[in-house]
């Protein structure tokens, strides 16, 4: 059986790093992961004063996580946090109070910069966000994609070995939290 992965690339671009890296994710997958890959788009902004009728797509992203078996976020860095869309997109998810829609849900960070450090920052704002709305946050290996600008080809393939590598344990280090937390 394979465990269901929403993974959410951080970025509305269509050329964006975030949506590749993901894209690649989804490729290199273990047997033992099935990753659905998805982006904030379409998701409207968060009202409270909505709540007692959630707007339509603020349910469909919601029941999309509820039936996930984990989450992984892929982000960019935009000054020194996350896109405000990825923010956004978590506040719907996470509401309402006590119903949050990643509880319980084995949780995977990588975020990504085509400079030299990798996005830490970003990382490091999910991992101030998550808990307390989100299940485990896997722990290790921390992954801090840096360089990435010429790691894919035209098509948006992944093409650069080491970054392969990186992936690849990363995924093979996920699938053992998402087993260990559901099994």
């Amino acid at each position: 059986m394979a465990y269901n992965i929403v993974v959410i690339a951080g970025s509305l671009r269509k050329d964006s790093f975030s949506l590749k890296i993901a894209n690649a994710l989804a490729k290199l997958a273990p047997g033992s992961l099935k990753l659905e890959v998805i982006t904030p788009a379409g998701i409207s902004f968060f009202n409270q004063d909505l709540e007692g009728a959630p707007p339509a797509d603020w349910l469909a992203f919601r029941e999309k996580l509820q039936k996930s078996d984990g989450v992984i976020f892929v982000t960019p860095e935009y000054n020194r946090a996350i896109p405000g869309v990825l923010k956004n997109a978590i506040d719907v998810a996470s509401r309402p109070y006590g119903k949050s829609s990643f509880n319980g849900k084995p949780v995977g960070i990588i975020s990504n910069s085509p400079g030299p450090l990798g996005g830490v920052s970003a990382a490091k704002t999910l991992q101030n966000i998550l808990p307390g709305i989100a299940g485990p946050i896997m722990q290790q290996p921390e992954t801090y994609l840096n360089g990435v600008g010429d790691a894919f080809d035209a098509e948006g393939n992944l093409t650069k070995d080491s970054l392969k590598g990186v992936l690849q344990a990363y995924l093979d280090a996920f699938a053992a939290h998402v087993a260990k937390h559901h099994g």
